[in-house]
């Protein structure tokens, strides 16, 4: 998630990476990097044909004595406990006496599971957790077997789930440091850190290759390239569970991986995340696939299989390449485990039914809320036939295989482990140090005018924009929770922002240091560095239409643009999940650096950034792009290796200190239509986002598009005014003299049966100003009158405080029971009052993160 790669075939540290070597290096391909990029002619089932695949060899020999353990416990299991090592269930939904009773294989803790239901649960009660679960799972008061429970967790930049754990940059920034070594490093302390807090499996490393920077899970990727994908696989699978046939190989200080998400996440159409993949079987081969081959010649112990299909088949549900690629073929060991409630998207199966999914070649469900419905209806199926005994006890083994070779079943529970509650190697200075050098080395340089940089520490430095002082969108998604959002400054006790950095060198240096996010400093700065970027976001909640940044209404390079007319020299810091549209920007600024997701280690960026007391380079640039930076905002599929590639600045591009390119102006034509572009940010700071319009409605049912700040229906039912928050006229407050309504229309139809079947809410920022007794108000969505829905939400806003602004919640789904078609909604956002209702309005957005809830049934 396979031949052996030397380590000298690995190491490309400090050379310049051959575009083509992934054939050679690897000895599985004749065929060119991306000689098959183009779709299959059409859509539909096609026929796979394994015997044109990679086959590496699983590095590890058969062990007669493993197996006659195997042999003897499974020998003595019932079917239902067979049945319940294949599943696997969330810790926000079982408990540990549910284990007690179903014996199921697995728990995990999914982005926003946690202890208590508290994010920023300490670390102690993560261990504490893990002490319970594990001690259920060898409980036998109730009969049948101890074996061992395995928890699985999404450490995909460090241990990224606990608070003050060291959080390396995402992989997007780790590819631009070519340094597959530091990438083993980053392995082994994201393992020690992880078995610290309880828990023995990660789901990482991520292998795609992604090929359309809209896809909200590009940062998970090291490269657009399949060679430096190939090159970091195996390196982070060894670090993480040490080197297969060595001593310490899944020792105490090590985690099982998971090698994801098979196959072919990064290639969907459109870069829509959970999409179709319409690639050729050559492409999806020697392109998605790069990453498993090295991966399983290192012996990663687990796959995770993916949410996309492959022209059209469900990959959870597709036998050809679970069993007769991955496992047949490419000889892979481990086990098959499932994504998050994967197998319910397959044709005929529900979260709760799906013996289809295990007969493609699944061994473990992941069912995080389905666990026990799945449980049911494959014990039935089971005894039934409908799922054969002989693909159960396969599974079975499979996993009882990997658990048996982490020793667990010799194992104490998590706490006493060598390295279980050892809550000081958690952002250890030692683990800090490596993550400081892993920002030093995947930070980009591509643009040095005048050479402005390394700056003199001893001068008057500014730090602005709304990523200066920002840990929430240093670190970005998966940090904490789920989309990495609704955290703060005291989640983060084992981390410097980038400010902190720039405070502490300058000062030391006898310079002066102010922060200004807005950029509006008391004493003119010498410079000023400027740092914004991509809000966090995870998966689908981060797919894009295009690749413009914050859809082309940007408060930052006003920011930049004031500050150069101050006579200011400026350097901008750009933090993104991938390379975006920057034409106005880079223009815009003297200096521009991509860094990425740095994670919990800013500081590392003023290290390279400012000079040496003495005027000496601290640390030169050393990241070159892993993803090729667009020309325009409409080149999403623009690959290194590709036919008529034509990008900006190409993959493998760099600029050092020694470097003194001329710079020419660049075009700011986006290549787009702006009116096109579309997020799921509806309506911020007083106006709807680009491609809706705000409507006010009156009692009489007249409607009216708002273009001024204050507005009011014909019949004076609705009036709108602009108030400030943070910033000027920054919301709007609605006041209802009758029945009317609010709402946001769309150019063109929303789909967002996605975001209803993950449980996404509409969360508007709310507050609530008058609101007589009796008063109604409900939130709502639709597209036309036979499928609209609304919910009440007068009860809701009566609770909270008066005058301040909170994040209320309607789930998406209430509004699908209530009647709204999520699929094709060209209203995504409506609000209605009655007579008196006073209600100001600063944010609208699809989102899981809220303050209050409304509570309505779901189905």
């Amino acid at each position: 998630m396979k031949l052996r790669l030397s380590a000298s075939s690995l190491s490309t540290r400090r050379r310049p990476l051959r575009i083509g070597a992934l054939a050679a290096a690897v000895a599985v391909c004749t065929c060119s990097l991306h000689a098959a990029q183009a779709p299959a002619a059409s859509a539909g089932p096609v026929t796979i044909h394994p015997a044109e695949w990679p086959q590496p060899a699983w590095p590890l020999p058969a062990d007669p004595a493993l197996e006659r353990r195997i042999d003897a416990l499974m020998a003595t299991m019932t079917v239902e406990e067979k049945v319940g090592q294949i599943i696997q269930g969330d810790i926000d939904s079982i408990t540990p006496n549910d284990l007690r009773k179903y014996r199921l294989g697995s728990i995990l803790a999914g982005g926003g599971s946690d202890p208590g239901k508290r994010y920023n649960a300490p670390a102690k009660d993560w261990l504490a957790l893990a002490d319970a679960f594990w001690e259920a799972s060898m409980d036998t008061a109730g009969g049948g077997h101890a074996i061992p429970v395995i928890w699985g967790i999404d450490a995909v930049h460090g241990q990224s789930n606990i608070v003050g754990a060291t959080l390396f940059p995402h992989n997007i920034g780790l590819g631009a440091t070519r340094d597959p070594e530091l990438i083993r490093e980053i392995g082994r302390i994201t393992a020690a850190e992880t078995r610290v807090t309880g828990m023995e499996w990660t789901f990482a490393p991520t292998v795609a290759v992604p090929q359309d920077d809209r896809w909200g899970r590009s940062y998970e990727g090291y490269s657009e390239s399949p060679e430096v994908v190939a090159q970091f696989a195996p390196a982070m699978v060894e670090g993480l569970q040490g080197k297969a046939g060595a001593a310490d190989f899944l020792d105490d200080a090590h985690v099982m991986t998971t090698v994801k998400h098979f196959l072919g996440d990064g290639g969907t159409t459109n870069g829509k995340d959970q999409g179709d993949t319409l690639v050729s079987e050559a492409t999806l081969r020697d392109v998605h696939a790069a990453g498993y081959v090295p991966a399983i010649a290192a012996g990663a112990q687990s796959v995770m299989a993916s949410f996309n299909s492959f022209h059209g088949e469900k990959m959870h549900g597709n036998k050809a390449l679970l069993t007769g690629v991955l496992k047949d073929r490419m000889h892979f060991g481990g086990f098959v485990v499932g994504d998050w409630n994967g197998h319910g998207q397959v044709k005929g199966c529900s979260n709760t039914d799906c013996a289809q999914t295990f007969d493609a070649g699944l061994d473990m469900a992941m069912a995080p809320d389905s666990w026990k419905g799945l449980y049911e209806t494959t014990l039935a199926h089971v005894k039934a036939g409908t799922l054969p005994m002989a693909r159960l006890d396969d599974a079975v083994r499979r996993i009882l295989r990997a658990k048996f070779r982490m020793g667990l079943f010799e194992k104490p529970k998590p706490s006493q482990r060598a390295l279980g509650g050892r809550f000081e190697l958690l952002g250890s200075p030692e683990h800090r140090a490596v993550a400081r050098r892993a920002v030093r080395e995947s930070l980009v340089l591509l643009k040095n005018a005048g050479h402005l940089l390394p700056l003199a520490p001893k001068q008057r430095v500014l730090l602005a924009g709304g990523g200066a002082d920002n840990l929430t969108q240093q670190t970005g998604g998966w940090t904490l929770t789920w989309q990495g959002d609704g955290t703060k400054r005291a989640d983060f006790p084992n981390a410097d922002s980038i400010w902190d950095g720039f405070r502490q060198q300058v000062e030391a240096a006898g310079g002066k240091a102010e922060l200004a996010a807005d950029g509006k400093y008391r004493a003119k700065p010498d410079v000023a560095v400027v740092v914004f970027g991509e809000e966090p976001y995870a998966e689908f909640q981060g797919d894009l239409p295009n690749l413009m940044f914050k859809a082309g209404k940007s408060g930052d390079l006003e920011l930049l643009k004031r500050l150069k007319a101050d006579g200011i020299p400026v350097v901008a810091v750009f933090l993104s999940g991938r390379p975006l549209w920057m034409n106005r920007e880079l223009n815009a600024a003297d200096a521009f650096v991509a860094a990425w997701l740095p994670g919990s280690e800013g500081a590392g960026i003023a290290d390279v950034l400012l000079r040496k007391p003495d005027g000496g380079v601290q640390f030169d640039f050393h990241g070159k792009l892993s993803f090729s930076w667009p020309k325009r905002a409409d080149q999403y599929a623009n690959n290194v290796g590709q036919q008529g590639y034509d990008p900006l600045f190409p993959f493998g591009y760099g600029l050092t200190y020694a470097d003194k390119p001329a710079w020419t102006p660049l075009p700011e034509d986006s290549g787009i239509d702006p009116d096109a572009v579309r997020t799921n940010l509806w309506f911020d700071r007083g106006s709807a986002t680009t491609g809706l319009t705000l409507r006010l409605v009156g009692a009489d049912g007249d409607a009216m598009d708002v273009v001024h700040p204050n507005a009011a229906t014909g019949d004076g039912s609705v009036a709108m005014t602009a108030i400030n928050t943070e910033v000027q006229d920054g919301a709007r407050r609605f006041a209802f003299r009758g029945d009317g309504a609010v709402e946001l229309r769309s150019n063109t139809p929303v789909d967002l049966v996605r975001e209803t079947n993950g449980d996404v809410f509409v969360v508007a920022t709310v507050r609530v100003d008058a609101l007589p007794v009796g008063a109604k108000a409900s939130i709502g969505a639709g597209c036309g009158e036979s499928c609209k829905g609304d919910v009440p939400v007068g009860d809701a806003l009566a609770k909270l405080p008066k005058g301040e602004w909170t994040r209320l919640g309607v789930q998406l789904k209430c509004l699908r029971v209530a009647g709204a078609d999520t699929g094709r909604l060209d209203m995504p956002f409506t609000l209605h009052g009655s007579d008196g209702v006073q209600l100001a309005l600063a944010k609208v957005t699809a989102s899981t993160d809220y303050d209050r809830k409304v509570d309505c049934p779901v189905r």
